[in-house]
């Protein structure tokens, strides 16, 4: 059950100006969404928003909502807004969660370990998807989806299907995207003989202009 609270009051929904002063008085817009509600429009204090944002679940972290002290909510951060110049969180809205209702949701991946490509065949792991989808109760929601990567080699992958989940977590994506895999390194033989056609060529100009000139001063002569 979520031991986060987060303290809001009611506002009345206003436009720029009155969005501007709330702002200048220390808390922020935002809005309660949920199944069995319309939208409530409250106000929070944005650094208790930050630590959940910041905190090892993020956005995925259920707290509750308590609205004026009274109305309390299982809640999560829907989306949020930041102040495009001072990167300041200027807005957010949160979702009603009931906990016996599964959820869609964004989960992060993370690698485990050092490919053998990379320390032994000096490849470069591409860590192409980062998150996936997976829809799961509540209190379900895993921190990471956790791979070991320290088996593969040069041009080995690991797809969306071959990930391990819980089996109370069913991920949503597509089976066949790839997830991370070992390229080949850098061919720096390449590199060198670019290097070196570029060296060659300014000698080259300087002794045609020599031939020339030279031609040039033989015809003087004659």
């Amino acid at each position: 059950m979520p031991t986060t609270v987060i303290e809001a009051q009611m506002r009345m929904p206003g436009g720029k100006n009155a969005n501007r002063r709330l702002r200048k008085s220390g808390i922020i817009p935002a809005v309660l969404y949920g199944p069995d509600q319309k939208p409530m429009a409250i106000s929070v204090d944005p650094h208790l928003i930050q630590t959940v944002l910041h905190s090892e679940t993020g956005r995925n972290t259920i707290f509750t909502l308590a609205v004026e002290g009274s109305k309390q909510d299982n809640a999560m951060v829907k989306d949020y807004q930041l102040d495009p110049v001072r990167g300041d969180l200027i807005h957010v809205d949160f979702i009603q969660i009931a906990m016996d209702r599964q959820l869609e949701l964004s989960v992060n991946i993370e690698i485990v370990g050092e490919p053998e490509g990379v320390k032994i065949e000096g490849g470069i792991m591409d860590f192409v998807t980062r998150s996936v989808e997976v829809a799961c109760l509540p209190a379900d929601i895993p921190e990471s989806i956790k791979v070991d990567v320290s088996h593969l080699k040069i041009n080995d992958y690991i797809r969306v299907k071959n990930l391990e989940a819980d089996s109370r977590v069913k991920i949503l994506s597509d089976p066949d995207v790839v997830v991370v895999t070992v390229i080949p390194p850098v061919k720096e033989e390449v590199r060198v003989e670019e290097a070196a056609e570029a060296a060659s060529e300014p000698e080259v100009i300087k002794k045609g202009k020599a031939a020339e000139e030279g031609e040039e001063g033989g015809e003087k002569e004659s």
